[in-house]
């Protein structure tokens, strides 16, 4: 079982206590498969590189308890605005993160992640069924050319600027829907950038506390211009 650096306390115990601090509700299953997804990344980037981090218990903060901070704040809206089984497209999704993740803690949910990159896709694809997610769908392509896709959120994490997330992915947001993306600190330039320029506007910056990483993180909540 994958242990923290002391040694001491076990993933699953640690996950436990993601959870509890993150406010969400994760059945014994859920979570074991995503301790499962973790340790499939951790073997699959041994030969393909997925992702910079290689060490797995970098990988259950950085990746998976990062992941996990927005479950609360997407269901939030989800329940705000009767989406109960919403349609979630993850751009520039790399390892399945956050989209992964979300197919396992959100399974009304219909997931699907798109990457450019045919190998992460591959891999994907292959948790899908490894991890029996039926709402998990790949998609090889770039987010800017294949046809509009209605979802009701997009979401991205570390992919572009947010005027490139806009331009690139708002296509795809339904008309009501919403469009996230997961940063670091508040992007103020990003953010001025956005709201002076194209359809879309800067709606609210939500702040995470992601467990055990001494870092900040964000949600950057943005909405088409005119719809208030």
């Amino acid at each position: 079982m994958t242990t923290s650096r002391s040694g001491t306390i076990p993933a699953g115990q640690r996950l436990d206590a993601a959870c509890l601090a993150l406010q969400i509700n994760l059945g014994t299953e859920q979570k074991a498969t995503l301790l499962e997804f973790v340790a499939q990344l951790h073997k699959w980037n041994r030969t393909y590189n997925l992702t910079a981090i290689r060490d797995v218990d970098h990988a259950l903060v950085q990746h998976l308890f990062d992941s996990l901070s927005v479950i609360a704040p997407l269901q939030d809206w989800c329940d705000k605005n009767t989406r109960a089984a919403p349609k979630i497209l993850d751009v520039g999704s790399g390892g399945g993160l956050p989209g992964v993740v979300l197919a396992i803690a959100m399974p009304g949910a219909q997931v699907h992640c798109i990457d450019a990159v045919d190998k992460k896709i591959t891999f994907i694809r292959q948790m899908a069924g490894v991890l029996k997610l039926p709402n998990l769908a790949a998609i090889h392509a770039r987010v800017e050319t294949i046809p509009p896709m209605s979802c009701d959120i997009v979401i991205s994490r570390a992919f572009a600027s947010l005027e490139d997330f806009a331009k690139w992915s708002g296509q795809h947001v339904s008309l009501d829907g919403c469009l996230v993306a997961m940063k670091g600190k508040t992007p103020v330039e990003e953010m001025t950038a956005l709201d002076q320029r194209g359809e879309w506007i800067t709606q609210r910056v939500q702040s995470l506390n992601v467990p055990e990483l001494e870092a900040q993180r964000c949600l950057v909540w943005m909405h088409r211009k005119g719809k208030t």
